[in-house]
């Protein structure tokens, strides 16, 4: 990892370290030493911390116990900081059986490009592969709604229904912070007129889509898991991905429920309830877009949208058994999005098969037109997706003591995955080293912690006894970062993103597990106050950091169960602008798995024929 000096590590230059399977580099696992605290240990912590007399010293000493002051604050590094993870697209930038979209085309004829590039009903009826377990997709909607055999009215009703049973006290899913019943069915009504004339606008027409609340999404407020932000930041106007949808006529049926300021990983909400996992409604969604998961993973939605902005879409995508589709930095306009880590946080799509997150990923990307174009010219590709052929000569990069660094489920599950997807299509993994792991992460934490504690700072304290209590801990400690740290992790960013590009030159993309454990119990004691468990949290993110942090983009899907059958899922981080690449990667896996998949316990058939 480098040399050693008594106050912090000094890093060596990025050229003289090996990234060859046979590197010396030393992987070191994720040092959290914090125990997990809920209810009254929780609020005893937040007084320490926002004590004036203690609050210092113990901050000082939680960054040394977790090696803060070590690999972060008083190394070396001679790396330039990187402030931005944004990325040129390069002139060569190719990528196999796809469909290039023109910049001028609007949202419904993305869409239906999309569609274009889906497998063909010939396709279908020859693949052998039959599944144990199927959701309904966009398509399935879309079909049903053209037949005639059942109207988007009639989902909008069923969705009620199920939102409104989902909340009674016998279960209590957590799945909205705020959902309007009258909005959702004056969408399904006005879409279900549209193709009564014979004119829906896209396959999304009449589809129920959630939006996290994180997103700007009329006519609800955007709380961002609080009790007060919207008072502060009043709601004006849908977020640009979110009129997007809205042009492809897609019934925007709610916000969803979310870790409070998208500062933890369990989605256990104090003020809204925790969201709950359909596969075991004692286990956690994840978070922080958890709501999200939830609802796709249940059948209310195909689609959802969340904000990724330490794995908050991929995590719980992974933990609930569903696509989780991070694009790259800059890919889909944040305009609209509460601006909480600005050069962290991505909007992303949770779905229930790579085709619909393929669907919507057409809809929502795409620059704001504006008479100042991005500096940043890019060109969209969509994946040409066949059941009969897949892309060739693909070369997977895998770090073997991280990618073992898991729960002994979630190794032997995506281990098998892999295995399988080798034999399969006759793609090569490539061992190698990425160094420094443990140091992202902290300088990942520095960047996302400073950026939320400058955006929160700037409606000042007066809500502060508002937020939650582990939220309260989480900003104290987010407040505590130095400019020094800060500047220094920029520095790691720098130093990673270089790591990565070294990689990206020999393999198309990095494999791993999505999370190192799969969802945990939720403990009665944490509902009132949310619960500390960095353990659980670290085990949980250890795999995302990057594509936040240097801006790539990734995918998780899901890929088998673990004893008690959670879901656990294999991830695929690419290069910059690779989205088509990752959506061929994960479209294999799917139909790999698609026979094993299993039907949670919580689940709603809203095309049912009554």
């Amino acid at each position: 990892m480098g040399l050693f000096k008594s106050k912090g590590v000094v890093y060596r230059p990025v050229k003289d370290v090996n990234l060859g399977a046979d590197s010396t580099e030393f992987y070191l696992q994720a040092n959290v030493k914090a125990p997990r605290m809920t209810g009254i240990l929780v609020k005893i912590f937040t007084w320490f911390l926002e004590s004036p007399v203690f609050g210092a010293l113990l901050l000082y000493i939680l960054k040394g116990n977790n090696l803060i002051h070590k690999l972060i604050t008083n190394a070396e590094l001679e790396e330039s900081p990187l402030f931005v993870p944004s990325h040129n697209f390069e002139a060569d930038h190719k990528e196999q059986e796809v469909k290039c979209l023109d910049s001028a085309l609007t949202p419904q004829e993305q869409v239906q490009l999309a569609i274009e590039c889906l497998p063909t009903s010939s396709e279908k009826a020859h693949n052998e592969t039959v599944p144990s377990f199927c959701r309904w997709t966009v398509m399935d909607y879309s079909r049903a709604y053209n037949s005639g055999d059942i109207t988007p009215l009639m989902v909008a009703e069923r969705f009620i229904a199920a939102v409104q049973e989902s909340s009674k006290p016998a279960l209590q899913m957590g799945f909205f912070i705020n959902y309007n019943a009258d909005d959702i069915l004056k969408q399904a009504n006005e879409s279900t007129l549209r193709y009564q004339k014979g004119s829906p606008i896209s396959v999304l027409d009449g589809v129920p889509v959630a939006i996290k609340d994180e997103i700007d999404c009329s006519p609800y407020p955007t709380t961002g898991g609080t009790k007060w932000l919207h008072k502060e930041r009043p709601c004006i106007d849908d977020a640009y991905c979110v009129k997007r949808l809205r042009l492809c006529g897609a019934i925007l049926v709610g916000k969803t429920n979310m870790h409070e300021l998208g500062a933890g990983t369990s989605g256990i909400n104090p003020h809204y309830g925790p969201a709950r996992n359909p596969y075991d409604t004692n286990k956690i969604a994840g978070g922080s877009s958890s709501g999200s998961a939830a609802v796709v993973s249940a059948g209310l939605c195909p689609v959802a949208l969340g904000v990724d902005g330490g794995g908050s879409v991929r995590m719980p995508a992974s933990l609930c058994g569903v696509v989780g589709l991070k694009p790259t930095f800059g890919r889909v306009p944040h305009a609209g999005v509460l601006p909480m880590n600005w050069t962290v946080g991505m909007i992303g799509i949770l779905a229930g098969t790579v085709e619909d997150a393929l669907i919507t990923y057409a809809a929502i990307s795409g620059e704001i037109p504006s008479h100042q174009p991005s500096s940043i010219v890019t060109k969209i590709n969509l994946p040409l997706l066949r059941l009969t052929k897949s892309i060739c000569d693909i070369k997977l990069a895998k770090y073997g003591k991280w990618f073992d660094d898991c729960s002994d489920d979630v190794r032997l599950c995506c281990s098998l995955a892999l295995s399988m997807l080798q034999d399969h299509y006759g793609w090569k993994t490539i061992d190698v080293t990425i160094p420094d792991i443990e140091a992202m992460r902290l300088a990942h934490y520095i960047t996302i912690g400073s950026e939320c504690s400058t955006w929160v700072d700037s409606f000042g304290d007066k809500h502060f006894a508002e937020s939650g209590w582990d939220a309260r801990v989480a900003l104290n400690i987010y407040g505590a970062f130095s400019s020094k740290e800060y500047i220094k992790a920029q520095k790691m960013r720098n130093r990673q993103l270089q790591f990565h590009k070294k990689i990206f030159a020999e393999a198309d993309v990095i494999v791993s597990p999505t999370t190192g454990v799969t969802a945990y119990s939720i403990q009665d004691d944490a509902l009132k106050t949310g619960e500390l468990d960095y353990v659980n949290g670290a085990a949980l993110v250890r795999y995302s950091i990057s594509g936040n942090f240097l801006g790539l983009p990734a995918v998780t899907v899901a890929v088998g169960y673990d004893k008690l059958g959670l879901p656990i899922g294999l991830q695929f981080i690419g290069r910059p602008w690779a989205e088509a690449t990752l959506i061929h990667l994960a479209f294999a896996m799917q139909a790999i798995c698609l026979s094993e998949y299993r039907k949670p316990k919580i689940y709603y058939d809203l095309l049912r024929k009554d």
